[in-house]
């Protein structure tokens, strides 16, 4: 702090004169000297409000690249349960038990119907994005709010994707899927997230 010493003369009523010394600075912005330096409070962000650092796969296509960094960007949200990874294929379950057809139309026959091939990796989807809505605001449109943010983001990227009609359903009941081809996107309630989606961050 720069400072510059002041010499004032002042006359008492009896006429006695003395010199008086004043250190005046010379910033007017400046604290003075006998005032504490107010201390700097560094806001921290909590835990559960991180970001998280997403590595992406070099295999990543970059429709879901663009896509990931817009949902980063949302208010509606929780940065920590963002994630976006291949899909896991579930085991297959028991076969059905052979029926021979009954009665007089031959009816009844055991009929597994028409599924994937069976060397598809990850099943249906070959990518998958999660992301959780913040605690509290399911209930009030956000589910439905980051559905329509994800079509959006999807029908305007460089390469655009064709996407199905949008559902005019509003009720999701803590979860929500948009279709996107080869890859889908999860949009779930913090619920419905702990109970099928917390094991695969572990």
């Amino acid at each position: 702090m720069q400072a510059a010493l002041r010499t004032v003369s002042l006359t008492p009523r009896k006429g006695i004169s003395h010199t008086v010394t004043r250190l005046l600075s010379t910033n007017p912005a400046a604290s003075p000297w006998f005032a504490d330096p107010e201390p700097v409070y560094q806001k921290q962000t909590p835990p559960h409000l991180t970001p998280k650092i997403q590595e992406f796969p070099p295999n990543l296509p970059d429709p879901i690249k663009q896509l990931y960094i817009n949902l980063t960007r949302s208010p509606l949200l929780e940065p920590s349960t963002l994630d976006v990874h291949e899909s896991i294929a579930p085991p297959p379950g028991l076969p059905l038990p052979k029926r021979a057809p009954q009665g007089r139309r031959k009816r009844g026959r055991t009929y597994a119907g028409e599924g994937i091939d069976q060397d598809a990796v990850g099943g249906i989807w070959n990518w998958v994005v999660i992301a959780q809505v913040k605690e509290g605001t399911e209930n009030r449109g956000s589910i439905a709010a980051v559905v329509r943010s994800v079509r959006k983001t999807l029908l305007t990227i460089d390469t655009p994707i064709h996407l199905p009609p949008g559902s005019k359903r509003r009720a999701h009941n803590g979860w929500a899927v948009v279709d996107a081809g080869n890859f889908a996107v999860h949009i779930l309630s913090r619920d419905t997230w702990k109970k099928y989606f917390e094991h695969l961050n572990q």
